[in-house]
């Protein structure tokens, strides 16, 4: 299996970059470390605006003008799902906990949330007020997703502190689902994003942001 082929790798403007998703021209990440939202202009790659977070910004979607954020929150980690208006800050009604307390990353289809859960190997669709509308199980644990072209492409990996990632590409389609590892990521990658021609995701022990081409 060939490896991604990455055409950016840039330093993070913030420590241990967890979460990213792509908004217009605007790739917004959230730091494990500072526990802080970050919009960054991918041009001059600067900080145009940032706010913190109710707690670990573990993942994170674009939906329509606002984000959709998945916090751990708490000693216990319990993980909800908030919400965020760009200039403005957190919504502090706002407040989606997820399903088993379980979830790491979000991806939006332009009607829908879906919720992964890194160590169930399960993708989760959910409604309006967070129940649980469709599950598919995946073979890998996921560290990652986003929603491209009516398909979910996943970060996923079998062991967490090795170096043997793929992006992983599920048909979500009832009559054909279909999932196959289209690529290998030769080091541990948090998150996906999506920015129109090509994927980005977290190098987070490195402190680095990467972009790469989209497998043909």
């Amino acid at each position: 299996m060939n490896n991604i082929r990455e055409l950016k790798r840039l330093s993070s403007p913030a420590p241990k970059p967890q979460s990213l998703a792509w908004g217009g021209s605007t790739l917004w990440m959230g730091s494990r470390d500072t526990k802080r939202i970050y919009a960054i202009d991918p041009t001059s790659w600067t900080v145009s605006w940032e706010t913190t977070a109710p707690g670990t910004p573990w993942g994170m979607a674009v939906v329509e003008n606002e984000l959709r954020v998945l916090c751990g929150e708490t000693s216990d980690d319990n993980r909800i799902i908030r919400r965020c208006v760009p200039g403005q800050g957190f919504d502090k009604e706002f407040a989606l906990p997820c399903p088993d307390d379980c979830g790491s990353h979000l991806s939006f289809d332009g009607q829908k949330l879906h919720l992964s859960q890194w160590y169930p190997k399960k993708l989760l669709t959910l409604g309006n007020d967070g129940t649980v509308e469709r599950v598919i199980s995946v073979p890998h644990g996921i560290c990652g997703q986003v929603y491209v072209d009516g398909c979910f492409y996943l970060a996923t990996t079998d062991a967490e502190e090795s170096t043997d990632y793929w992006l992983t590409r599920v048909d979500p389609r009832p009559a054909q689902l279909k999932i196959e590892d289209l690529v290998r990521i030769p080091f541990a990658a948090r998150a996906l994003a999506f920015d129109g021609k090509s994927f980005w995701t977290n190098h987070r022990e490195q402190n680095q942001i990467v972009s790469f081409a989209r497998p043909d």
